[in-house]
This record gives structure tokens, sequence and C-alpha cells, in this order.
């Protein structure tokens, strides 16, 4: 079959069947490291390729948002030992992608056979680290002000000023229903309250394939870990003292976990290098 045979009668029936709603019901969430001295380039190929060929345009994946920690963000990461990024500081940008509910499976397929293709024609940018990278299933959405305001749906489009990577780790895997249902009914609605974050996604990572691209290593913590995304309506800078800090305490004292991970970013500007002078 040649790369022009796009097998066209095939699309007809592939949507008229199966789930088609607007729930995140999955996440691509994926933290890199450029290579020093491949930030721009890397970049460049990101943005005008790679965020569209190897994300955007696949199915199911209907919406995305890159964000970037610069040095002085990066530098208000904990914990300094962290299983996640080590050292703490590694991984300046971070993509976020949504994923139908229930097309997870139906989109894996495509993922993997794409870029193999992208890999195959010399379109995949090698000069980098994948520090975290992970689909993840959701499982809870956690909002400041209740009905009011952007749903989850929305998170990746609607312009907010930054968001806070956190990584939570369960003590066991039996503990994870436990630290979830303490998240999402005690401790996040106490600290969203006043705080200038919208709404907190919480998801799950899964697997990765076991024809995934061996650039990408396999995700650690699938029984155990929880990913929260918050969603910030205000610059990081400005309130990671008074809302930010202690996340690691918290979590501690639950008895149920432990953070890995705390990192805030804003969001990138499409079409521009704005922030790749301040990575180092």
């Amino acid at each position: 079959m040649s790369d022009d045979d796009t097998r066209t009668e095939l699309y007809a029936e592939l949507a008229a069947v199966g789930p088609y709603g607007t729930r995140p019901g999955h996440a691509l969430i994926t933290l890199v490291e450029p290579h020093p001295g491949h930030e721009y380039a890397y970049n460049r190929w990101y943005e005008d390729d790679h965020y569209y060929a190897g994300a955007m345009a696949m199915p199911w994946m209907y919406a995305g948002r890159r964000w970037v920690a610069t040095r002085d963000l990066q530098l208000l990461r904990y914990p300094e030992k962290s299983a996640v990024a080590q050292p703490v500081t590694t991984g300046c940008y971070l993509s976020t992608y949504w994923i139908t509910a229930g097309r997870y499976d139906d989109h894996m397929r495509w993922t993997v056979a794409i870029n193999k293709r992208l890999n195959r024609d010399g379109r995949v940018y090698h000069d980098r680290t994948h520090v975290l990278t992970a689909f993840q299933d959701h499982e809870a959405t956690v909002y400041r002000d209740g009905a009011a305001g952007p749903r989850d749906v929305h998170a990746l489009d609607h312009p907010y000023a930054g968001l806070v990577l956190q990584v939570v780790e369960a003590g066991t895997p039996e503990q994870r229903p436990q630290l979830l249902e303490w998240l999402r009914s005690r401790h996040l609605p106490k600290r969203l309250a006043g705080s200038p974050a919208a709404m907190v996604t919480v998801f799950r990572p899964t697997p990765l394939p076991g024809d995934r691209m061996t650039y990408v290593k396999q995700v650690e913590g699938v029984d155990t870990r929880l990913t929260l995304l918050w969603f910030l309506q205000a610059d990081a800078r400005a309130c990671w003292e008074t809302f930010f800090t202690g996340l690691d305490t918290a979590v501690g004292e639950s008895g149920l976990g432990r953070v890995e991970l705390v990192a805030p970013f804003v969001p990138t500007v499409p079409g521009t290098d704005r922030y790749v002078d301040r990575l180092r």
C-alpha cells in the first residue's frame, strides 16, 4: 500500500461507531528536557511539526497545550530528591493533551504507528530526554468555584496564566484509592479555596505499549502514582509562597503517600521562541 492510499472508505465506518463524547477521559502528559545547545531547534521542531503531526492531527486527541519552565520557575520545584526528575530542575517543556473517553485503545494504535512513520521519515528530534511521558486515565476534577467557570474539557483551550504539575505516590497500591479520595474530598477543596487555581485534574498513569518508541522509557508507578494538574489564573511566581509551598507536608501528614514532584510552568506562545533564552 502506497502513502497516497488513504483508505478513505473506512472513515465513514469508523465515525459511525464508538464513544464520541467531550469528556477528557484520558490524557498524554509529557515532560521533556532538550539537550543543552538544542533548545531553539527542539522548540521549533515541536511547535512547527510534532505538536501537529505527532499529536493534534491524531484521532481522538482533541485539545492540547504546551507549557515551559524558565530557570526561575525550575528553581521553585520540590522535593529536592525527586523520583520523577533528577535533578529536580530537569524538564523544561511540558505538553498536555486530552483524549476522548473510551478512545484510548484506538488512539494508541494510531500514535504508535504514526510515531514509527515519523521516525522512519526523519521527523523525530532525538536531542532530547523524556523525563516523564505517560498516557493517563482521568480520575477526578475538583473545581474551586463549583459550577461556575470553565470545565475540564475547556482547560487546555482557556487562557490560563500558568500550570502546576504535581506527582504524588501512594505508600502501596492498596492505598491509592484512599489517597485519591482524600485528595478529592478533603485536601484539594481546602487548597483551592481562595487560591488562584480554578481547578485541579487528577489522573493515574497507564503502562506504555510494548511496541512504543525505544527512546521513551516505560512508565513508573502505574499502580501507585497520581498526576495532578493545577490550572492557574495567575503567574505561579506571584502566588507560590502562599499557595504552593508545603504540598509535600500535607500529603505526608495524611499517612497515605508522598509528593515526588511539584513544578510550576507558564504557557508557551505558539509560533515564537519566547522563553527559550531563559531556560538555563
